[in-house]
């Protein structure tokens, strides 16, 4: 273990964050305590900003990168904690699993970045190239990429670290995520006479039809631009003797990098056309949705939900850079990408800063129950995190 990092304090901050609940919109508990933590170690420029994500920097006393370690500390719920094992806000270890709900995805990541950044300033006692920032994250279960917007107008970061589950491997990028809301209108009438109105529902199956007869692009390295219905729903609902007269269906579309908001709409809104055409009583669109949530602040987030993807070479400066720190640090040197999407969309995807992704346990585990991270793995990660920041701030 690297003498740089102790692991009682690890596992105990991991431990505080899980047993602070903090569902999206929720966070201000699990912010307090990550607050507390850089507090108590002398680190004061610390910033809440309007949706409520902590923003610690800590500046060196010469020039250089502005590095940005992002992790998000909102969780999704817990619709049964007593189909859970291990209470999952408790923070148990069992076998050298450490159990709870947000323990992979992903306290024990922000947690790590807290405490390599605390032994980073200790080791350097400030003298170092630039300013690390750690960022905790809000509201990013509901909106990937949101409200890092606000963090990186505030840090203006030159290179990004995102902290997602990676099994302690980098990550070079990730297909994106869209949601495409596709409406019909229809006619009511009394179910006993159909014949009087114009059923919503059957136009909606039509062009589902239409859209699955549809073939996704794909991208060498990321692979299927998939588009896949996830709801439908029509009112009136319950629809009793009613011919319904709106049908809503919901698709997800996973974005490759370079696709664009007008692209991605285009083969659905032309499926939607084609049906129009053959039926002049037909009326139908397809739209991004839009979402709005409210933060724990009181402030509104809201976004339409296009979040891009992206993918680095791996030849990159910042690529090699990083992997060789790792390599150096007695971890695995291998290069991958993500299957989900995270905050990444904002930072390399809208605005091409250069990011990698690095952090403990995997992705499977995230949202489940019983969802726990191995401390071995834990550690790792904080060691991991000390070896970048001293490779980007003080070489």
């Amino acid at each position: 273990m690297n003498h740089d990092i102790s692991m009682n304090t690890l596992v105990k901050l991991t431990q505080e964050m899980i047993r602070t609940p903090s569902v999206s919109g929720d966070e201000e508990g699990v912010v307090s305590v990550l607050r507390r933590f850089f507090q108590n170690r002398g680190i004061t420029d610390l910033v809440q900003d309007e949706y409520g994500s902590l923003i610690a920097t800590m500046k060196g006393d010469k020039e250089g990168p502005v590095l940005l370690f992002d992790g998000h500390v909102d969780t999704v719920p817990v619709p049964d904690p007593q189909a859970w094992q291990y209470p999952p806000f408790e923070g148990i270890i069992q076998d050298g699993r450490l159990y709870g709900r947000g323990a992979s995805d992903m306290k024990g990541a922000v947690a790590a970045m807290a405490v390599a950044a605390a032994s980073f300033l200790e080791k350097t006692k400030g003298h170092f190239h630039g300013s690390l920032v750690i960022a905790g994250v809000v509201m990013e279960e509901i909106f990937e990429g949101v409200a890092a917007r606000a963090i990186s107008r505030r840090s203006q970061p030159d290179v990004v670290v995102i902290g997602e589950a990676s099994e302690l491997k980098l990550k070079i990028g990730q297909r994106g995520r869209a949601e495409i809301a596709v409406e019909t209108l229809g006619v009511p009438a009394h179910s006993a006479n159909p014949e009087k109105g114009y059923n919503a529902v059957y136009l909606m199956t039509e062009i589902i039809q239409a859209i699955r007869n549809q073939k996704p692009p794909t991208h060498p390295v990321l692979g299927e631009g998939i588009l896949e219905l996830t709801d439908i729903k029509s009112a009136p609902y319950p629809g009793a003797s009613v011919v319904p007269s709106y049908c809503k269906a919901t698709y997800d579309r996973r974005l490759l990098p370079g696709e664009e908001k007008e692209g991605v709409l285009a083969p659905v809104i032309e499926a939607i056309q084609g049906i129009l055409e053959k039926d002049k009583r037909a009326s139908a669109k397809a739209a991004y949705a839009q979402g709005r949530e409210r933060c724990y602040t009181g402030t509104m987030i809201e976004a339409e939900r296009f979040f891009p993807g992206w993918l680095f070479d791996e030849s990159e400066w910042f690529i090699k850079k990083a992997t060789k720190a790792l390599r150096e640090a007695g971890l695995s040197s291998d290069l991958s990408h993500y299957n989900f999407c995270t905050n990444g969309s904002h930072y390399a995807g809208e605005k091409n800063i250069p990011t990698i992704g690095f952090g403990p346990s995997c992705e499977s585990l995230a949202h489940t129950i019983d969802e726990y991270i191995e401390l071995k793995e834990l550690e790792g990660a904080a060691r991991g995190y000390l070896a970048v920041m001293e490779s980007f701030l003080t070489s």
